[in-house]
């Protein structure tokens, strides 16, 4: 089954969402409800927005929120590191493979069953985390919540273009940057902080209840904003795309468990994962001759939308790799618990949130590389830097680090998104979307796994060559830190060469 032409050129233009404050001005233009136009927004429009937000900062938190557990949970349930990091790859390897198919489920629904849907997985999910007898019932939580995670983004992105028009779209960007970069930053802290006084399962049973909540009120209150139309969707498509990121992330893993007697060889994935990956792209090709692809791959044609998206999966590897080895260092290197490690992360997340706006409005007077060179430099900086930690470093100088990456990386999400979704044609806008979104999830999981098996391959070698255990933790990290420096050289020099879209570009579709 295809999807057909004419759906597809319906479809309004994903881009930046706004947030639901009251200086957003747009209206409805008379006989086409949602399209962007010149006047307050309407109350029902706001409450829509607002419980959109919301429910996606929680939904999209939990991505990090076990990133502190893994040493806790690690002894508890008996797994090794390389292992418990699959919490946090199988949520965002979830999210990379649906997120593809929420394109169709936003043509064929309605606002509110969509909403519901999402939320209510999310709920399904954290409830079975929360009950997990063990450590593969706990991954099953982690897949279940990524499912209603990955909906909701979309659905949030879509709903606000239906509504907000494109003058302002760095401003809007940088609100919702809290969404997209602040809510995983944020996930570490709040999961240490509970860490030091629950059980690792509470990192679940607090979540539940504002799900939940969130949930009843989306029920009682969301509104319908979209016109559901009649579309099909390509399975094989689904399938190949799902055997392709799936077995390059499972292969990226099993590099770091290769040295702890894994039974696969790491490269029968990675290879597994680059043929599927090959035959999805052919697939795509086919079938975008009829406006039919799963995700239309003309939209690589805009050179500005492709150096983007490069320096987007870089800067997302980086930020999803630090996330998670930060936390490993300052516990098992340097000594401190759950509680202190997360609030070592708090600053540089609440940082992000508050730079946010402010960088957005810079976007729009001054264009993206007046950002992005200065920010790219700074977290290349603080990288390579991250390459001369000891077992003997000062927790000061880990924060201040996190500190000043979390500023560089505030400089480089606004831009880079904005820039990206702006370059693409009106017509092929919910495939940049999709392609965006699918990028951006697969570069966090691919991350959050190479930074792990670096770690643990380095570690093992050092700890193999007599070097006692604390020495070899810490050079297996600096090991890490060094990759991740060479990675984001790639970043640094994409920055340069990414511009501000014409105007032209940014013209929305009609919504229908």
């Amino acid at each position: 089954m295809t999807n057909s032409p004419s759906s597809r050129v319906s479809n309004p233009p994903p881009g930046p969402p706004a947030p639901a404050g009251p200086e957003v001005e747009v209206t409805e233009t008379a006989g086409n409800p949602g399209t962007p136009g010149n006047g307050p927004l309407p109350a029902r429009d706001k409450l829509v927005i607002t419980l959109l937000l919301i429910s996606a900062f929680v939904v999209i938190l939990n991505e990090t929120i076990m990133g502190v557990a893994i040493p806790r949970l690690s002894e508890d349930l008996g797994v090794s590191f390389s292992t418990g990091q699959w919490l946090t790859t199988a949520f965002l390897l979830t999210m990379a493979v649906i997120i593809p198919i929420t394109g169709f489920l936003l043509q064929r629904f309605n606002t509110r069953p969509i909403f519901i849907t999402a939320m209510t997985l999310f709920s399904i999910g954290t409830l079975i985390g929360a009950l997990a007898p063990g450590f593969g019932m706990l991954v099953t939580g982690r897949v279940v919540q990524a499912s209603g995670t990955a909906i909701m983004m979309p659905l949030l992105m879509t709903t606000v273009l239906t509504l907000v028009p494109p003058a302002s779209r760095g401003k809007i960007m940088g609100n919702i940057s809290i969404v997209i970069a602040v809510a995983p930053a944020l996930g570490p802290s709040i999961s240490g902080a509970i860490l030091s006084a629950f059980d690792w399962r509470w990192i679940f049973w607090l979540v539940l209840p504002i799900a939940l909540t969130a949930l009843g009120i989306g029920y009682a209150k969301m509104q319908n904003v979209t016109t559901p139309e009649q579309s099909s969707i390509d399975v094989l498509s689904v399938l190949l795309s799902g055997l392709a990121f799936g077995g390059l992330i499972f292969g990226f893993s099993q590099l770091g468990e290769a040295s702890e007697g894994s039974s696969i060889p790491p490269m029968l994935p990675l290879v597994a994962g680059i043929v599927f990956l090959a035959l999805f792209i052919t697939r795509q090709l086919l079938l975008q001759r009829r406006d039919a692809a799963l995700l239309d791959l003309r939209v690589f044609t805009s050179r500005n939308f492709t150096v983007s998206i490069v320096a987007i999966v870089v800067t997302m590897m980086a930020l999803f790799g630090s996330i998670i080895l930060i936390p490993i260092y300052v516990q098992e290197v340097l000594g401190l618990d759950p509680f202190a490690s997360g609030l070592l992360l708090l600053p540089g997340g609440l940082i992000m949130g508050l730079l946010g706006p402010v960088v957005g409005r810079i976007y729009d007077r001054r264009g993206p590389r007046v950002l992005l060179v200065p920010g790219s430099l700074i977290v290349s900086a603080v990288f390579w830097s991250l390459t001369r930690v000891t077992e003997n470093t000062s927790t000061w100088s880990v924060l201040a680090a996190h500190v000043v990456m979390s500023i560089g990386l505030a400089l480089i999400f606004t831009p880079l998104l904005t820039s990206a979704l702006g370059s693409v044609q009106p017509r092929l806008y919910s495939h940049g979307s999709a392609v965006f979104g699918t990028t951006q999830q697969l570069a966090g999981a691919a991350g959050t796994a190479l930074f792990i098996s670096v770690m643990t391959l380095q570690g093992a070698a050092l700890a193999a060559d007599g070097v006692a255990e604390l020495p070899a933790m810490a050079g297996g990290i600096r090991a890490a830190f060094l990759y991740g420096a060479i990675i984001f050289v790639l970043a640094v020099i994409t920055s340069f060469f990414v511009r501000k879209p014409e105007e032209n570009a940014d013209t929305p579709a009609a919504v229908h």
